[in-house]
């Protein structure tokens, strides 16, 4: 029997737990050439190790919430954490590409699980009205992992090895697995509603084909043949998926959602614009690294600034929705964030520090209002029926797009790379792919502009959740 839990012991399990989570999202990202040396790869061609995580959180995510009801929420809890640092181990101890990419994807299972499960978890022990504070308390260390990930991982690959950005999570997990086992509330396993299974099958396998078809397209070994039946069978299961969400009587997510048109306009905008920004802790690094001569722990400072400026950004929201209301700002802040993610492009190994810092520091706070605006506006007009359903898929969207946005980026730094310039001086390859990225971000700008122009510019709620 487990003791009678304090509630704000729950609270630093799942803490602790969606810091994990957050932190290996971005933690890799420094220390992808180190890993490429031991394991005798290119560090251009490291991608899959991001992608693995990010694409298996995507898929498993819709699933926690049944697989909570179904076995209960402490042994789900149990389950995660120990798949998650059984994964992290299994990482640590990869000495190919396959076998990391593999231990990365065990890792991804279990950090699914981590936040769904936490917060249900919540949900149950604090009463409506303390819901949200109690929340608010897990999510800040879920927003400062993927922050310090950077830095932590740069460092960590500088002083002692590579490995130990995994072997850290095993000491964290395995204390915050004997807390659970020994304080969390065991609640009994209830199933509310049948699990629509076939609607989960066709999104999962959607999701896991268009990613890899963008991948192949920078993969030689692969083809594009290949890469175009992925594109197709995907671009098929979303459209099945969505033929077989009208008729479902428990659809995985309901088409019901997209009736509401700041929710539609907002998760789509967020798709496309997330495509760029979450292919820049990946691409930023490995340019520093690869074509500047930084160091691991150098690359990881230099993206400090991008913190400091997310955590500052985060208090003037509030003011510039406001006064300008959302379409307004995202429509103008998308296409910052696209003109700054290309101004990469002119990165030489001579550019003064001062202007480094200013262009990190930039990009930092047009990406930290960008992601606060797209997520409120894109849950503000749910109802109380809608809003977990509405979180639920739009936190599968944000790993979606993580995992499809470093595929794009490393297929287009792949391609720039063949030319006989790019194999003379990689930062060829880096400054065509920043552009690119940069174009690519600024045309989701449309599909900001179909807000109404007379959105109410009311105070911006604070997002509930900041995964990307």
């Amino acid at each position: 029997m487990s003791k009678p839990p304090s509630r704000r012991l729950l609270l630093w399990l799942v803490a602790i737990g969606f810091f994990m989570q957050t932190l290996d999202s971005t933690i890799v990202n420094t220390a992808l050439p180190s890993m490429a040396r031991d394991l005798g790869e290119s560090p251009l061609r490291m991608q899959a190790v991001v992608i693995a995580y990010a694409l298996t959180m995507a898929i498993l995510i819709p699933a926690s919430g049944w697989i909570a009801d179904r076995f209960g929420v402490k042994r789900a809890y149990i389950g995660a954490i120990s798949v998650f640092v059984i994964g992290s181990l299994a990482c640590a101890l990869s000495t190919t590409m396959t076998q990391l990419v593999v231990s990365r994807v065990v890792q991804g299972a279990g950090g699914a699980m981590l936040l769904p499960v936490g917060r249900l978890a919540v949900l149950r022990a604090y009463p409506r009205d303390e819901f949200l504070k109690a929340m608010s308390f897990v999510a800040i260390p879920g927003l400062i992992g993927p922050l310090i990930g950077p830095t932590l991982g740069g460092w960590l690959s500088e002083a002692a090895s590579w490995h130990w950005i995994f072997l850290i999570n095993i000491p964290i997990g395995t204390l915050g697995l004997v807390a659970t086992v020994r304080y969390m509330s065991d609640s009994a396993p209830r199933v509310r509603e049948r699990f629509d299974a076939a609607g989960y099958l066709l999104v999962a396998l959607g999701m896991a084909t268009i990613s890899l078809a963008l991948e192949g397209i920078g993969n030689v070994r692969m083809g594009g043949a290949i890469a175009l039946i992925l594109l197709v069978f995907g671009l098929a299961s979303l459209a099945a998926y969505w033929l077989h969400a009208t008729r479902a009587e428990t659809p995985l997510f309901s088409p019901g959602l997209f009736r509401v048109r700041t929710y539609s306009i907002g998760l789509l905008g967020a798709l496309f614009a997330r495509l760029g920004i979450s292919s820049m802790p990946f691409l930023l690094p490995l340019a520093l690294q690869v074509s500047l001569g930084f160091s691991p722990l150098q690359a990881g400072m230099a993206m400090i600034p991008v913190t400091i400026a997310a955590l500052t950004m985060k208090r003037m929201v509030t003011s510039l929705v406001g006064r300008f209301g959302y379409r307004n700002v995202l429509i103008t802040n998308t296409l910052l964030v696209g003109t700054m993610i290309a101004s990469f492009a002119l990165m030489t190994p001579e550019q003064p520090v001062w202007l480094r810092i200013l262009q990190f520091f930039s990009l930092g706070a047009v990406n930290s209002l960008q992601f606060t605006t797209m997520n409120t506006v894109t849950l503000k007009d749910l109802g109380p029926q809608q809003a977990s359903s509405g979180n639920g898929l739009m936190s599968v969207v944000q790993m979606l797009a993580m995992s499809l946005g470093v595929a794009a980026a490393a297929a287009l730094l792949s391609n720039f790379s063949a030319t006989e310039a790019a194999q003379q001086d990689a930062l060829h390859a880096f400054r065509a792919t920043f552009v690119c990225v940069g174009i690519m971000t600024c045309a989701s700008a449309a599909i900001f502009w179909q807000l109404a122009p007379d959105t109410p510019k009311t105070k911006a709620e604070e997002e509930p959740v900041e995964l990307g």
